[in-house]
């Protein structure tokens, strides 16, 4: 079995799938890939099922060394990467020859970047997934981050190197499913509770993603929304994308490792086509909301889905 050994971690790398559905009941969250189009694509480009394990690293990447032959993609935010010094496309098939070493530097754009291995990252499964929960130390390699002299097993693929094919994104794709800083978003259970005019400063205001923010929420900075009525109400169940007002009129959005109840009030959740946006958002970005309808929602996530099946995604 190939490996792949973690000469530097960067600053948070992590072993992520498409996370563990299901298990809201049991106050597991689903975990999973910050920006899930992102690992889908790159898992498609090097010929694995959309949902194998992959390395999500944020904001800053490692340096990985290849004892062996291996086919990886690298998909999302712009690392820098070279192997062995030389530069490689982002969004493309990569050929890496025994011996050669992957670096990756600070982000150039977005916040994260996934590495996606012919065959997928070899790690026990939790619940049915090999995610990475960091808040429980559940999954993925050991229930944590990467360190320095870890070693990962690769998934034999089955398939052998001599079908390697370099293959791409196309550039009109990439546009279409470029991350957002604008965030759709769809009513929340408790929009009732805010007044006309509290509304229209949410949707008309501006914020920015706070220093504190991680895989389980991002805190927002930017003018208070203060409640209509007292705001106590009980625990109940939430969303992944829920955009929460604390009882200081601030919002956060709930995000993989979210809690599964919550307290304060959800004035908005933000669409599934653009779940994968705020796993690219980084601290100090400026971002909006933009209402949409239900069937707006829906209707732009059977476009993504359509497109990210169709023949013009990857070019060969």
């Amino acid at each position: 079995m190939s490996v792949i050994e973690v000469r530097s971690p960067g600053m948070l790398t992590t072993v992520q799938d498409l996370g563990r559905e299901g298990f809201g009941p049991m106050g597991v969250s689903p975990s999973g890939a910050a920006d899930a189009i992102a690992l889908r694509i790159g898992n498609l480009l090097v010929g694995n099922l959309e949902g194998a394990a992959a390395l999500e690293m944020t904001l800053l990447g490692g340096t990985l060394a290849f004892p062996e032959r291996a086919i990886v993609a690298l998909a999302g935010a712009d690392f820098g990467a070279t192997l062995d010094d030389v530069p490689i496309e982002m969004w493309s098939s990569v050929d890496v020859r025994a011996g050669q070493t992957l670096r990756t530097g600070p982000t150039r754009t977005t916040a994260r970047c996934y590495l996606c291995v012919q065959g997928g990252i070899c790690v026990k499964q939790f619940l049915g997934s090999s995610s990475t929960h960091l808040l429980s130390g559940l999954g993925g390699f050991e229930g944590r981050a990467l360190r320095k002299g870890d070693v990962l097993k690769i998934r034999s693929s089955g398939v052998g190197f001599r079908t390697f094919r370099r293959r791409k994104v196309s550039s009109r794709a990439l546009e279409k499913l470029r991350p957002r800083k604008v965030l759709r978003v769809t009513p929340g259970p408790q929009s009732d509770w805010f007044s006309d005019a509290n509304l229209t400063s949410f949707y008309s205001g501006t914020y920015y993603v706070a220093e504190e923010s991680n895989r389980m929420g991002l805190r927002l900075h930017g003018d208070a929304i203060p409640l209509t009525t007292g705001g106590e109400m009980i625990s109940e169940g939430v969303s992944l994308g829920a955009v929460q007002i604390t009882a200081g009129g601030l919002p956060i959005i709930l995000f993989v490792e979210q809690q599964t109840t919550g307290g304060y009030p959800k004035i908005a959740n933000v669409i599934s086509a653009d779940l994968g946006s705020l796993g690219q958002l980084r601290p100090r970005d400026e971002i909006r909301f933009e209402r949409v309808e239900l069937e707006t929602a829906r209707t732009l996530l059977l476009e993504q889905e359509k497109l990210l099946a169709s023949k013009e995604l990857i070019l060969e």
